[in-house]
């Protein structure tokens, strides 16, 4: 499953159509899917524009091939995704091309280790798993990026407010190209909040009343375990739900990690989630609905919301409807009605540069053909078509896939707490789920808070002592 969520969460750039015509060049590859290629008219128009524009800098890369250390390939490969746009931008701009050099989602980091020690110069890492950094940074295994990556050029300046949270020892160890809103969507179906009497999040978010009040009373309006109506599934709607408060676990100030769990908001939260429980509002867990998540209940008319990540929907169409009917539509998550902003979970596309990487300029050209991809108007259109042709998309949806990366666009907030350390996601991945299945919040910071800091204290020492 994590791994499935990081592979898409770079759908967002890729282009439209796939075609099984032979790529520029025609070499062989050990990857089968190398050929797949997107249309000869779609080639054309991204290399005009790179061209043609003055945000890409124009030089020759002496060395073309760039080393990608990771458990999905950005090349096109079996999942039947498309070439990405910035790939393609990549290799008419610069002639450059990616090697894969593959692991699995849970080996990651001893296949770096051992690329680092053998010195075979793997050049960059996938860090929107959200647990790369700051570790990385702390444990030597990646590099800054800031003498290759200018922040403040026009290319990079829609991210560097997130890309300055993130400096660690006063440098930018992880690339952050874009902030993304898809990160946990709430999924409903919308015949089954019409059946229910209930109004449509949809048009509740459109007129600024998506809120948790009107997500608790939909709730109490719909569940009904007797008769299998139920209310929240899945395994994300935890910290979906608390990063509405618009203050993260843990971040990054001054320059030191910190943690806000003593934060009023995140008692809020807990407390919020506490009382679903103890309404009925929380399926999963409870009594015969058990431990395993029916995200088919959707279409079923059973279950009132699924919070997911969009990668769910980032595929053919009767895969999603599959689970989530023909009905099927998302919203951001309920807007905290004590928080200033409407936040909703954010996640990245952020990559870093592994020590000992050979080719740190072509990562960089790169990277920057990833930022040249999201701002040029023409080529997200092409993105836009694809979700209306390859996934079955509604107009509506795709809007509605906008509005929340504005949201997430406007508020960029990242909870780093997987970032420092296994033990410490752990920590909080338990914890902070705890009220939702019926602890008080005051027995879960008692047990949890003493032991965060201490974990914050060692990553920070190691920062201080270099």
């Amino acid at each position: 499953m994590k791994r499935t969520k990081a592979f898409f969460a770079s759908l967002l750039a890729l282009t439209s159509v796939i075609t099984m015509t032979a790529c520029s060049g025609g070499e062989e590859s050990s990857n089968p899917y190398a050929d797949v290629d997107v249309t000869a008219d779609v080639r054309n128009k991204i290399k005009e524009n790179v061209m043609n524009t003055d945000l890409l800098p124009s030089e020759e890369l002496e060395n073309k091939t760039i080393k990608w250390l990771s458990d999905w390939d950005i090349n096109p490969d079996a999942s039947g995704k498309n070439k990405p746009t910035e790939l393609v931008a990549f290799e008419e701009k610069y002639g450059g091309n990616i090697e894969f050099i593959q692991c699995t989602f849970e080996n990651r980091y001893e296949k770096l280790a051992e690329v680092i020690n053998s010195g075979d110069g793997v050049d960059f890492f996938y860090g929107g798993n959200m647990d790369a950094f700051p570790k990385g940074a702390i444990r030597g295994m990646f590099v800054p990026v800031d003498d290759y990556i200018d922040f403040s050029s026009p290319l990079w300046e829609g991210v560097k407010k997130v890309n300055d949270s993130l400096l660690w020892d006063g440098k930018h160890y992880c690339a952050v190209v874009q902030t993304t809103g898809d990160k946990v969507a709430c999924v409903y179906n919308k015949k089954t909040v019409q059946e229910a009497g209930l109004t449509d999040p949809a048009e509740l978010f459109e007129k600024g009343e998506w809120t948790w009040d009107a997500f608790q009373e939909m709730l109490h309006s719909f569940v009904n375990a007797d008769n299998e109506k139920y209310g929240i599934d899945s395994w994300w709607y935890e910290f979906g739900l608390i990063a509405t408060t618009g203050v993260p676990a843990v971040e990054i100030k001054d320059g030191k990690l910190v943690s806000n769990i003593s934060d009023p908001a995140m008692e809020r939260v807990q407390n919020f989630m506490y009382d679903l429980y103890s309404t009925g509002g929380i399926a999963i867990g409870v009594g015969d609905y058990g431990w395993v998540s029916h995200p088919e209940y959707i279409g079923e008319g059973k279950l009132l919301f699924y919070p997911v990540g969009l990668y769910e929907f980032y595929k053919e169409e009767s895969q999603w409807k599959k689970n989530f009917g023909e009905d099927a539509f998302f919203v951001p998550m309920p807007k905290d009605p004590e928080a200033d902003e409407h936040y909703v979970p954010v996640g990245m596309e952020g990559y870093c540069m592994i020590k000992g990487c050979q080719n740190p300029e072509g990562v960089a050209r790169f990277l920057e053909c990833k930022r040249f991809a999201l701002l040029d108007e023409p080529t997200k259109e092409v993105a836009d078509q694809q979700f209306l042709d390859d996934y079955g998309w509604t107009p509506e949806m795709v809007e509605m896939q906008h509005s929340m990366q504005k949201l997430a666009d406007e508020n960029p907030l990242l909870d780093l707490s997987t970032g420092v350390s296994a033990d410490c996601a752990d920590l909080l991945d338990t914890n902070l789920r705890k009220s939702a299945r019926g602890t008080p919040w005051n027995e879960t910071y008692d047990a949890v808070s003493a032991a965060l800091d201490t974990m914050l204290e060692e990553a920070n020492s190691v920062s201080s002592a270099e």
